[in-house]
């Protein structure tokens, strides 16, 4: 009887090395059919689980309540496991190159818990080569193990879409690899047993590799397409919306729109592959292109946020500026590489006094990564422009009318002045009912006719 045919009866256990938002689900998903491990060295994270909440609000409080997951941070008790699943981030360090330190760790902390006859299958986004290269050897030296004689290994990259709660794992076509055609055979089943639209392999660990980190590269570069776009048609004075709306009606138009492209994956990714190319002697001219361009829209936002502001009569220094939503992506409280940061770092540059409302953001990651603390809603008041950075669910019910009333009632100095002039005619009320309210709009949630019309001085990629 092989291993897939044991983890089906029971047999054999599962494992999940590293629990956040990739590798609960997968957890949380083969526990329906199998016995799984949950594995995390943070045992704050662990008694969460245990306690039946959900901090990634991937499945939900009550669907991590009624798993049957063993959540657990006592590395020992990967002894009992035999297929072994490593789910780990992999970020980049300051310099923009590969951080490797988690799955590097995550394989030490298995390999020194790895039993014989084990097949260990990685799914973190790494170049070509990560795998069987680096992972390997540490699962060897600390294991004392001979792989290919007393454990096999596979990779099989995450797909999951953090906050998005229709392509899940089970709907995502599933990528599958082996170091032989046995392993990629018992991988292929066992992912199977979860994944309902299925699993494709592929010929090698390093094609698998390759294939994820090109997904994430492609969408990376067609964003940036959209932000220069953006950056272009601000210049001409031309709605981008409007025109990707226009464009978007031929049927081979690629659906993509300008943003801020943060999170560990798009804004990640890319690096992986052309730190790869460097070291094969190939300097990437496409690929860290569409990265700086993403890389600076932050920035781009904040000096367009001030222009704004300086076109309303606003003094810039001590000014007032709420930011509504700082994850990296609608719906999802990762606040992992967000690029709202850079728009709150530039514009503190400045001496803007800035103020994050979101509801849904980890506010302990938020306060540990950034010292940034969240508002409530009720808190935003005399506030001299608005920015909506991240489209959550929670923000849409928030009405343009309910906008207005968060901003400052002071009147600039030079305002005073026009308006001695002008005080006895029809254009001073006309003036002072616009009030000068800067609202940036990043993502377009708003209908930019009505925010113009009620008075707003309006603003979107």
């Amino acid at each position: 009887m092989d291993l897939y045919q044991k983890i089906k009866k029971r047999e054999e256990k599962i494992s999940l090395i590293g629990l956040g938002y990739v590798g609960m689900p997968i957890a949380v998903a083969f526990a329906k059919k199998v016995d799984v491990i949950g594995f995390d060295v943070n045992k704050v994270k662990i008694d969460l689980y245990k306690s039946g909440i959900d901090p990634t609000k991937e499945v939900g409080d009550e669907v991590i309540k009624e798993s049957s997951v063993d959540f657990t941070s006592d590395e020992e008790r990967l002894r009992e496991a035999r297929f072994h699943i490593v789910a780990v981030p992999t970020p980049v360090k300051e310099d923009r190159s590969p951080d490797l330190t988690p799955v590097e760790s995550a394989s030490r902390t298995l390999g020194r818990n790895l039993s014989k006859g084990s097949i260990v299958v990685f799914e973190s986004t790494v170049y070509p080569g990560v795998t069987e290269e680096i992972c390997v050897p540490i699962l060897e030296k600390e294991s004392g193990l001979k792989c290919g004689v007393d454990f096999k290994v596979g990779y099989s990259p995450e797909r999951i879409n953090p906050g998005d709660q229709e392509h899940r794992l089970e709907t995502i076509i599933k990528v599958v690899a082996g170091m032989d055609n046995d392993t990629l055979d018992i991988v292929a089943k066992v992912y199977e047993l979860v994944v309902e639209v299925g699993v494709y392999k592929a010929e090698s660990i390093k094609v698998a590799e390759a294939a994820k980190v090109i997904e994430n590269s492609q969408r990376d570069i067609n964003i940036a397409f959209m932000n220069e776009l953006s950056i272009i048609f601000n210049k001409m004075g031309i709605d981008t919306k409007a025109v990707l709306e226009a464009a978007g009606t031929k049927w081979n138009f690629l659906k993509f729109s300008p943003g801020l492209v943060g999170g560990h994956c798009i804004g990640v990714d890319p690096y992986y592959l052309t730190y790869k190319a460097e070291q094969m002697g190939y300097y990437s001219q496409v690929i860290l292109s569409g990265r700086k361009i993403n890389d600076d829209m932050g920035k781009y936002v904040a000096e367009n946020t001030l222009k704004k502001m300086i076109k309303a009569n606003k003094q810039i220094n001590g000014s007032k500026v709420a930011i509504f939503g700082v994850t990296f992506k609608e719906n999802c409280p990762d606040v992992r590489n967000t690029k709202v940061v850079d728009v709150i770092k530039e514009l503190e540059e400045y001496g803007v006094q800035v103020k994050v409302v979101d509801p849904v953001a980890d506010k302990e990651d938020l306060w540990r990564e950034f010292r940034i603390y969240p508002s409530e809603i009720e808190e935003i008041k005399e506030m001299d422009a608005v920015i909506f950075a991240v489209p959550h669910v929670e923000f849409k019910a928030i009405q343009l009318e309910d906008v207005k009333r968060m901003y400052s009632t002071r009147i600039a100095t030079t305002h005073l002045e026009v308006m001695k002039e002008i005080a006895a005619t029809s254009e001073f009320q006309k003036d002072v009912q616009r009030n000068d309210c800067v609202l940036m709009d990043i993502k377009g949630m708003f209908d930019r006719k009505e925010a113009e019309n009620a008075g707003f001085i309006y603003w979107r990629l």
